[in-house]
């Protein structure tokens, strides 16, 4: 029986986008999707009140670089806003190649190529070159973007424990000998702050002779000589078969990349579908990237700042005996425990001028329900004066 066009009976599906209710907590307790009215540094205005910026991604503090933000605006100029179309089609530009090249030179690799998001690159960093039948090995806590790219791999998967080896050797010698074989990892590991074990986990994946992929998207920028990330911290970079990163944290622009063999990168731009039926990334973004990328080289200042911060950062934090997590990086959790602890130290940071970001179950592991924090550049004593102020407030009221 044909149903009535004026039938008020919801759709299945708009019945479960009505009624969701992690949705509805989202918007009684807004704790995300919060706009800024304005930012200038980590200076940002919101609901009128000017706050410190705390969970950035800007790392090196380049994106209000006055020779980055001239670069953005020379590539409008000359090029317009975007390219409107697919690297594969009409979106190919000679700004595209200026940047993959000095991106490739810098990390040592004969290739790379560039996505419009960092997303896009970790996908495919996977999904490119993994396929039925084949066997991925994957650190448990690695980014939603790469477990998307083994899922459209279609490729079986086995997990191993968090920066385990020796977890990753037992795993590893239940698999076919016969059988292609990956080892996906991240070089920083976001959440966490934690680096990679790469020494000893790629030592296992050349024993299998597992293909390897590097997302180093928080790693890039800031370890490494001038920035080169955490291959080139642990001095192990001729051994990464594919590095994939983003252009939206160290490099202050948005998008993303994947550098590795020529072989490899060709083979990506012939059957990549993120790559294929993707618009290329805008003029101002690679402008913005390239100019970020060669004043990593040429004023060390940033990164030396950005440790600096992050030192007394972490101290303040140990003088509260808070616990973030074993981090080694500016990206620092201040793990509290449970979903209504987190809300409620989120709360009483912003209460004092400090913009954090919460992070719940399932994002996280039960019992590590956590408060994401990254350190920049940019921060100034002021500012990190001000974040010890309102931790030491948020300490007490909690």
């Amino acid at each position: 029986m044909a149903f009535s066009l004026f039938s008020r009976e919801k759709k299945a599906i708009a019945a479960r986008c009505a009624d969701d209710f992690a949705t509805k907590m989202r918007l009684k307790y807004a704790p995300y999707y919060r706009a800024m009215e304005a930012q200038h540094g980590t200076c940002v205005r919101h609901e009128g009140h000017d706050l410190v910026m705390l969970a950035s991604n800007d790392y090196l503090g380049l994106s209000f670089h006055p020779a980055v933000i001239a670069a953005a605006q020379q590539a409008i100029a000359r090029w317009g806003t975007s390219p409107t179309g697919a690297r594969s089609s009409n979106g190919s530009r000679a700004y595209h190649e200026s940047l993959e090249e000095k991106l490739a030179a810098f990390l040592g690799r004969e290739a790379c190529h560039v996505h419009s998001a960092g997303y896009l690159s970790c996908m495919a960093a996977v999904a490119s070159f993994a396929a039925k039948g084949d066997m991925i090995f994957a650190d448990k806590n690695i980014h939603s973007c790469l477990w998307d790219g083994i899922r459209l791999s279609t490729a079986t998967v086995e997990r191993f424990a968090h920066n385990s080896a020796e977890d990753f050797r037992a795993v590893a010698a239940t698999a076919p000998a016969d059988v292609a074989k990956m080892l996906v990892v991240e070089g920083v590991y976001s959440m966490e702050g934690h680096i990679g074990e790469l020494p000893g986990l790629l030592a296992v994946a050349e024993e299998h002779r597992c293909f390897n992929v590097l997302d180093d998207a928080h790693g890039f920028g800031v370890l490494g000589r001038e920035g080169r990330g955490t291959a080139d911290h642990f001095g192990v970079s001729d051994k990464i078969d594919i590095l994939a990163g983003s252009l939206s944290k160290s490099l202050g622009s948005t998008g993303g990349f994947v550098a590795g063999s020529r072989d490899s990168i060709e083979y990506l731009r012939t059957n990549s579908k993120h790559t294929i039926f993707s618009a290329a990334l805008s003029p101002a973004q690679a402008a913005a990237a390239e100019k970020a990328l060669e004043i990593m080289q040429t004023e060390p200042q940033h990164r030396e700042r950005l440790w600096a911060n992050t030192r007394r950062y972490t101290a303040m934090l140990r003088s509260l005996k808070l616990d973030t997590w074993g981090s080694e990086t500016p990206a620092v959790p201040i793990v509290v425990g449970s979903k209504e602890r987190a809300y409620r130290f989120w709360q009483l940071l912003l209460e004092k001028g400090v913009f954090t970001v919460m992070s719940i179950v399932p994002a996280v592991p039960p019992g590590k329900d956590l408060i994401r924090t990254a350190i920049s550049a940019l921060h100034s004593d002021e500012d990190l004066s001000r974040i010890e102020d309102a931790f030491a407030y948020a300490v007490k009221k909690l």
